[in-house]
């Protein structure tokens, strides 16, 4: 019997998970980073409990279309690299596609984003792997 085995994606989400979020901090430090390679000029924090309740990053970055909005939660998806080239010429913080997906694999997670000019956007909800979306006008710009 082979002992060997292919981790479902589930888990290996969680897995990820452990090695991009390892305490409320880090999981700060990888959505601020997000929101500064978004082009944020304006980033808020909120935090309960020490993050352990909740942890909310608002910020006034490019925002993000339904398309993107779904692909950013799919693992390894991201902007920032189409070639083998692009790693040697990297100038953002995040480029692996990890976070997201790791994080919602592992909490009760929503995003709610919108592009600069739309007037709707979307929410996105992952809880227990459910995903949820739908349209959203809560995205607010921060003054």
């Amino acid at each position: 019997m082979a002992k060997i085995r292919i981790l479902p994606d589930a888990l290996a989400s969680q897995v990820a998970a452990g090695e991009v979020v390892e305490r409320p901090a880090a999981l700060v430090r990888e959505l601020v980073e997000n929101s500064l390679d978004a082009g944020a000029r304006h980033i808020e924090v909120h935090a309960q409990r020490g993050g352990t309740a909740l942890i909310r990053i608002v910020d006034d970055g490019s925002g993000m279309d339904r398309e993107d909005a779904m692909l950013c939660l799919e693992r390894h998806a991201t902007s920032k690299i189409r070639t083998k080239e692009d790693l040697g010429a990297i100038c953002t913080f995040g480029f692996r596609g990890e976070a997201l997906p790791s994080i919602a694999s592992v909490s009760r997670f929503r995003l709610a984003t919108r592009e600069k000019d739309a007037l709707v956007g979307t929410e996105i909800e992952v809880n227990g792997g459910k995903l949820t979306v739908g349209p959203t006008a809560r995205c607010r710009p921060l003054i």
